[in-house]
Formats: C-alpha cells, structure tokens, sequence
C-alpha cells in the first residue's frame, strides 16, 4: 500500500471525501503522519468555527436553506447545484413569489433583504458542502438582486417592516407611568430603561445573568457578552439619569432588589437570569431545553413582547418593537449632539456603521436637512 492509500483509508480524523482528497495531496507532498496532523488541524478549525458561531446564526441558515430546497423542487433544479442562472432564477423567485405565506400587505415575494440573506445563506451552504461557487457568480447574483429591487421601488412597491419606530424620551415616561409596582411591572422598567441605555437587541438582554449587570458608584456597568461581532460585545457603563423616574440604575436595583425580597437569596447568585419569566401571578415560571435544563430567563421573543406590551399599555402612539430601544439611543443621542463614536461604543456597532447611521434618523427630514440654509 502506498503512503496515500494509506493516508486515505487510516483511522485519521474525520475523512470525508473533501477531506480524503486533501489527505493524498498533503501526503504525497510531506508524508502520512504530517498527512495526519495537517487533517487534525483542519478538525480543530471546523470545532472553533462551530464554537464561534452563535446558535441563532446557524438556525437563519437552516430556514434559509429550506427555502433553496423549496425553490429547487419548485423549478426542477438539483439543489447541490448553484449555477448562474439558478442563482438568479433564485433571487427573481424570491422577490416574486417565495414566500409560503403572504405578508403583511399582501405580497406573496419576500422583501429584499430578506432575499439578500437567502440568497447569502444558501451560498455560503453549497460552498460548505463543497459545491463550488465562484465569487463573479456570487457577485452577479446579488447585482441581479439589486437591479430587481430597483425595479420594485420604480413601481411603488415597498416591502419589509422597514426601521423600528425608534423608543424616545417621552415614550419612557410613559412607560415609567404605566408601570406599577409588581415584579413584572419592576423588571419591564428596569428591562426598557436599561436596554434603551446601551441600545439592546433583543437577544442582550435575553443573554444578561445577574453578575453581568455590576452597580458602580456613577451608574451600571452592562457586560454584553452575546454579541455576534467583536464590537458588540462590550462593557456599556450607563450613569445615573438626573429624572428619577426614568432612572435605569434606580429601576435595576429596585427590581432586584424585590426579586430577592419575594423570592429568596438564590436571586442574589451571579448566573442567576438578569429578567426572569413572571407569570401574572408573580411567580417565577421557567422553560426546558431539549437537555432538560431549567432556563428562567426571558428569551429573546419573551423580550420583545414584554417591550411590545409594556409600550402599549403605556399608550406609546407606534408600539415599540424588540428592536426600538436600540433605534432609540442612536437617534436620541443624535438629537442631543452625542459624538457618533460614544453612540457606536455604546452601543456595539463598528465606528460609522452604516446601519447606526441608519437609526440616526430625522423625525420629518426637515431639521438638519443638508439643504437647510444654504441659499
């Protein structure tokens, strides 16, 4: 047997047929037991990949995948194949007629960022499987995309929720006012005060254990640790407010503070949820992973509708989503001359994001219009 035979068909780790071709080359090329390392290395790469990649991220690719497999049943199409024209064939689909159900207007096509993200998604999986995809082929893809997305706009048709109505001063006390003084009403302030602060996606809050959340003689300090990128995993310091009643360390404290008064010492411990599931009779309920393990907090859909509900009580006149309080800081921030940087650090975008830029929203377009004063 020759050493790449023998590499080939030797109990090394995980020989799949992309990986047994690899194996030969490095054999041939530095022998079987460098052959062997080499395919070792290449394991430990694919475990650090997996660890780094949130859960939710794989979850998108998941769905996204099963819509190329409805496409591809659809058309014909073999779905370990992501030619040109399937490619387009595919965005042009999607923006037509992919979608299951019609949305919320009618439409049977997604929006188009939800067709970027398919369309990204099923890309990035047939490469993983090993189905090469040019990068001109990729690149013509999404032009496609662009194009017909114009198209839709030159016809009046605007898809997708658009930006979340963006939380503001006004709607905290609001809120502030509607909330009473029962363990729910204490941790949905302390939830939306809070999360206004460091501007929240849904999923932070969601991931917070007590111990991340440390009282500081000036303020809280937030460590955000489920962030997907490296800006958005920070430590957010948020001072005392100089209104009280719409005071986030204030709210913390308090609801803390009742947590463990109501429900025992073991709400003091560190890994303790930072916003526990409460049912509306106060107490603490909880939900099973597919392990089995008991997990108390709010998830991030628990999030949005305790935001959504709490916003709507408070009579806020566009009821706030999971996303209006990270909306809320950058274009609050912005109306009060808050440098762009301290709004980008604050919260866990990169410095001149365009998607913060994007919360940096007017309310009408006309204060601050770059024609304003001009002539």
């Amino acid at each position: 047997m020759t050493d790449i035979e023998a590499a080939a068909t030797a109990p090394a780790p995980r020989l799949d047929s992309e990986r047994r071709v690899l194996v030969e080359q490095w054999a041939k090329r530095h022998g079987v037991a460098t052959a062997h390392r080499l395919a070792a290395a290449e394991d430990f790469a694919d475990a650090v990949g997996k660890a780094i990649t949130p859960e939710n991220t794989d979850d998108t690719y998941d769905k996204s995948w099963r819509v190329w497999q409805r496409f591809c049943t659809k058309q014909g199409f073999p779905e370990d194949e992501g030619t040109r024209g399937a490619l387009i064939a595919y965005v042009a689909w999607l923006l037509r007629e992919g979608r299951q159900r019609p949305g919320p207007k009618g439409e049977l096509g997604y929006a188009p960022t939800s067709a970027r993200l398919h369309l990204e998604a099923a890309v990035i999986r047939l490469r993983k499987a090993g189905y090469p995809i040019s990068k001109d082929t990729a690149a013509e893809a999404r032009a496609a995309l662009e194009g017909l997305t114009v198209q839709l706009l030159k016809e009046g048709e605007r898809r997708g929720r658009g930006q979340a109505v963006a939380a503001d001063v006004e709607g905290l006390h609001a809120i502030a006012d509607a909330c009473d003084d029962s363990l729910t009403g204490r941790r949905d302030l302390a939830l939306i005060l809070t999360g206004f602060n460091y501007a929240s996606r849904a999923s932070e809050p969601a991931g917070l254990r007590n111990g991340d959340v440390t009282v500081h003689p000036r303020g809280l300090v937030v460590s955000v640790l489920t962030g997907k990128t490296k800006h958005s995993v920070r430590q957010a310091k948020i001072p005392y407010a100089s209104d009280p009643a719409i005071c986030p360390v204030r709210a913390w404290i308090a609801y803390r503070e009742q947590l463990v008064a109501e429900h025992g010492q073991q709400y003091t411990r560190s890994d303790d949820a930072a916003f526990h599931w409460i049912d509306q009779h106060g107490n603490i309920r909880f939900t099973l992973d597919e392990d089995g393990n008991r997990h108390y907090g709010l998830g991030s859909d628990g999030v949005t509708r305790a935001i959504k509900r709490t916003s709507t009580r408070a009579g806020v006149p566009i009821r706030w989503t999971g996303h209006s309080l990270r909306a809320g800081l950058a274009s609050t921030g912005r109306r009060k001359g808050k440098d762009a940087v301290a709004i980008a650090d604050q919260g866990g975008w990169a410095r001149h994001s365009r998607s913060m830029l994007g919360y940096m929203r007017r309310d009408d377009g006309w204060e601050d219009n770059a024609a304003a004063g001009l002539t």
